[in-house]
């Protein structure tokens, strides 16, 4: 006991055989010491079988082949050979636009396996939708990227794809990949038809001058009506229905008649590598370590690493520190050409978001007098406000910087700081809509594990004082009250939309019902092949962010769709609604409304705020105001105690004295006492 025991070599080397099988780890190990390939990576080797004796020779068997980084270079080298000698004529930029649902990215999918950029397995499904949410619901949220190599007729042709997303809310992206491209898939579902989205997106590319080529998609389905669609393609949009390609990109049936079409009918891009580079920022996202990556489109010139590039319109300067294509990952190349669209990022890094203007142009130091920049892009405007406070209060800071981070990545958000005398510090956000606004949400769920309580969405606001000045209001506190002076003179105006719904012939007089009822202003009505009307109203902004769509939806048993673009402002009679609780203003339950609908949304907030709101020792008394006028009331019955339990058979004056003398009690009571309204109430109210 406590003297050495010397180890000779045999039982070294059965100590280390024991070690190597009682490890966690089952597929070998490497250690530094051990022999190395002709790359320089260790041999990885099996742990010793337990059959064999420690002093015999343990067999050294690799486990698996690797990818050495040799291997990869010569890859990587490969595919810019093969770019390099594609010349512009042979190059081909285009996107495919749908209503949403009619199988953008599963197309996509198919084009990718096709071209033999990825593989066809199971795994490799909605490939260029990178967001967890985008996969949970089935849509595309942000426009994605990729470039392909087809062989056609024994040449290469270089193909830059663009999935865009076919929700109104994100009409921002599709118009930007315009921008980017020459021609565009108009994808149609067999089953339903053209729907608003695709009359809308069609309109935006015709007007982009871009080549369009008809798709006819899920042709393989029992509900598939190919020659109904193809009559609306004409009859609709004067499009050449026997160019029309009928595929489906579930079962990938003629998607291979596809490349060809693209090939001969979309046209190339113009440019020329031999002009000063100008360069068109289409997108940008931001990397924890690169900072600003940007995504652009090549007019003229080449650009590469250690390229001094200037921006035209914050007038900074930046080293390029590396250029590529997604292919469909960011892949890293010597050069990006004219013609050609890529992704950059500087060395050092661009740190801030805002520094990359959308649409703004770069080029070579010393080239800004010679280049013309591009015209850019109309940046998109906020519709929805909200309020978004944190569940836990003292979760602000994390839950702030989760908000910041989604922020950098979505530039269509707005983002003030806002406080609440219920639920303390929180943040009042601008979305694009309400499908943007709950994307954010469950973006902010999924990738940082954070929830917050968000308000009922609002819109702007624009007040026209007696002076004649102006003011956008965007929280509704900020609203003044009816007997405020200062809203004596002056003149209330509200957002409108122009709305186009198409929707079956039968379920016209239902949805016209539910447009008047919402206050819309009937613009026209149009039939066309197939018993579809497309109807236009023009409606309130505030009501379509009321769930006007699900509404919609349920008059038309589902078969309606809707689209809507900015139709300016209209004079309005506005006030503010507010919920009261004995008497004091709850700030986070506040909703400017036009006069109209105040009553009936004033008996709503009562009846369902009674139901959250615990009971207390004294009467609660819940009212809905418009300034000094009650338009709906609840009241909250207290706690009662039996005062009378001890009295069985005394005179009625002595029941009297006592039930006196509980009533005095509880005005007291109400006089001191103050409700406190948990915040799980407030969460129930403003949940859906």
């Amino acid at each position: 006991m406590g003297g050495r025991v010397p180890l000779s070599a045999r039982s070294m080397r059965s100590c280390i055989s024991t070690l190597r099988q009682c490890r966690p780890y089952s597929k070998g190990f490497t250690s530094p010491w051990l022999p190395r390939n002709c790359h320089g990576d260790p041999v990885t080797y099996h742990p010793r079988p337990s059959g064999i004796r420690p002093s015999s020779p343990v067999p050294l068997v690799p486990l698996v082949q690797r990818s050495h980084a040799s291997t990869a270079k010569a890859t990587t080298s490969d595919l810019e050979r093969r770019i390099a000698a594609i010349p512009i004529s042979r190059f081909r930029n285009f996107c495919i636009v749908a209503h949403i649902d009619h199988g953008k990215s599963t197309l996509s999918d198919r084009l990718l396996e096709i071209t033999g950029t990825i593989s066809s397995t199971s795994s490799n499904k909605q490939i260029l939708d990178t967001l967890e949410v985008e996969r949970e619901r089935g849509i595309t949220v942000k426009a994605q990227t990729c470039t392909m190599i087809y062989n056609h007729k024994g040449e290469d042709y270089l193909l830059h794809l663009v999935d865009t997303p076919g929700h109104v809310d994100f009409r921002a992206e599709v118009t930007r990949s315009y921008a980017s491209c020459g021609g565009a898939l108009l994808l149609v579902d067999a089953s339903q038809g053209v729907q608003a989205q695709t009359v809308a997106n069609f309109y935006l590319a015709f007007a982009e001058g871009l080549k369009i080529l008809p798709v006819v998609n899920k042709i393989d389905m029992n509900a598939a009506d190919v020659p109904r669609v193809l009559e609306q393609l004409e009859s609709t949009f004067e499009l050449d229905s026997s160019k029309a390609i009928g595929v489906s990109a579930k079962t990938g049936l003629n998607v291979k008649q596809l490349l060809p079409a693209i090939v001969e009918n979309i046209p190339a891009p113009e440019g020329d590598e031999t002009k000063p580079l100008r360069m068109l920022l289409v997108d940008s996202w931001y990397d924890s370590f690169r900072g600003v990556i940007c995504l652009v489109r090549i007019f003229d010139g080449t650009v590469r690493p250690g390229d001094n590039l200037v921006s035209f319109a914050t007038g900074n300067k930046y080293t390029v520190g590396e250029v590529g294509i997604r292919h469909p990952i960011q892949t890293p190349q010597t050069v990006l050409r004219a013609g050609q669209v890529g992704y950059i990022f500087f060395n050092p890094g661009m740190k801030k978001i805002k520094d990359a203007k959308i649409g703004d142009t770069f080029t070579t130091v010393g080239s800004e007098d010679i280049v013309d920049p591009y015209p850019g892009f109309e940046e998109p405007k906020p519709m929805v406000f909200v309020a978004a406070f944190p569940t836990d209060p003292g979760d602000y800071q994390r839950l702030s910087d989760s908000i910041g981070q989604l922020v950098l990545n979505d530039r269509s958000v707005t983002l003030l700081k806002d406080h609440s005398e219920a639920l303390g510090a929180g943040w009042r956000i601008g979305f694009l809509g309400s499908l943007h606004c709950s994307v954010f949400q469950d973006r902010l769920r999924q990738e940082h594990g954070a929830s917050i309580i968000i308000t009922e969405p609002a819109v702007q606001f624009k007040v026209v004082w007696r002076d004649g000045t102006e003011s956008i209001l965007q929280n509704p506190n900020e609203f003044p009250e009816p007997e405020d002076n200062k809203l004596r003179g002056a003149t209330c105006y509200e957002p409108y939309v122009l709305a186009t719904m198409t929707l079956p012939e039968e379920y016209l007089g239902r949805a016209i019902e539910l447009c008047e009822a919402n206050r819309g202003e009937q613009e026209s009505i149009e039939f066309f092949h197939g018993m579809q009307v497309i109807l236009k109203y023009r409606i309130p902004t505030a009501q379509l962010v009321d769930d006007l769509f699900g509404k919609l939806k349920g008059a038309t048993k589902g078969y309606a769709t809707l689209d809507y673009e900015d139709a300016g402002w209209k004079q309005s009679s506005l006030v503010k609604l507010q919920l009261l609780v004995n008497k004091e203003p709850v700030d986070v339950i506040s909703r400017v409304v036009h006069s109209s609908q105040v009553d009936r949304l004033g008996r709503q907030w009562v009846t369902k705020f009674k139901e959250h709101v615990q009971r207390q020792m004294f009467e609660v008394v819940i009212q809905a105001a418009v300034g000094r006028k009650i338009v709906a009331r609840e009241t909250l019955k207290p706690f009662r105690k039996d005062v009378l339990a001890k009295l069985h058979a005394s005179d009625i004056t002595r029941r009297k004295k006592l039930l006196e003398k509980q009533k005095e009690g509880r005005k007291k009571l109400r006089a001191v006492g103050n409700v406190v309204i948990e915040q799980e109430a407030f969460q129930r109210f403003l949940a859906k």
